[in-house]
């Protein structure tokens, strides 16, 4: 009786010390971290440096930036062929609603406007006069970080990352 009684009490204890440890790796941002690998490189950049990014949960590359001071989560797609903001966050930035375009997108073809982006920033990469799109039915939280902007970037892919650097002037 004694043995089972020690048995249950080691077991009680063991429960309470992962829980306390899964608690504390929580408080300290380690789902965040899973879900959002690449939160650190606005504190980490360095002027005009490579850009490191890792795949997220999803498998995609997401990463904070800027466009024109506004923070911002981009998703970068190299399908897309300019930074593809939504309808409010343009409303936001005050952006200036170009010509009309049609969008292929993964929803479908959308009619937008093109717009020009007065300053793009990815980590320690800040590039002026990055030519945009206004996409009707965006999510408001993401940009696409297309290829008006990651034309001008030396782009490297492998083992789960990506690093991005200007090319050597």
């Amino acid at each position: 009786m004694q043995t089972a009684q020690r048995g249950s009490i080691v077991m009680m204890l063991l429960f309470w010390v992962l829980l306390i440890g899964l608690g504390t790796w929580w408080l300290d941002g380690g789902m965040e971290k899973i879900l959002n690998p690449n939160a650190h490189i606005v504190q980490t950049a360095t002027d005009g440096g490579p850009v490191t990014l890792k795949r997220n949960r999803s498998g995609h590359f997401e990463a904070p930036g800027e466009i024109n001071g506004e923070p911002v989560t981009f998703l970068l797609d190299t399908g897309a062929t300019y930074v593809a903001v939504s309808d409010e966050l343009a409303n936001r930035l005050g952006l200036e609603r170009g010509r009309r375009a049609w969008f292929n997108t993964a929803n479908g073809r959308v009619q937008g406007n093109l717009t020009q982006l007065d300053e793009v920033t990815l980590g320690g990469i800040n590039i002026r006069n990055v030519q945009g799109s206004i996409s009707p039915g965006m999510e408001n939280h993401v940009v696409l970080l297309g290829m008006s902007f990651l034309h001008l970037l030396n782009i490297e892919i492998r083992s789960g990352e990506m690093v991005l650097s200007l090319p050597d002037s």
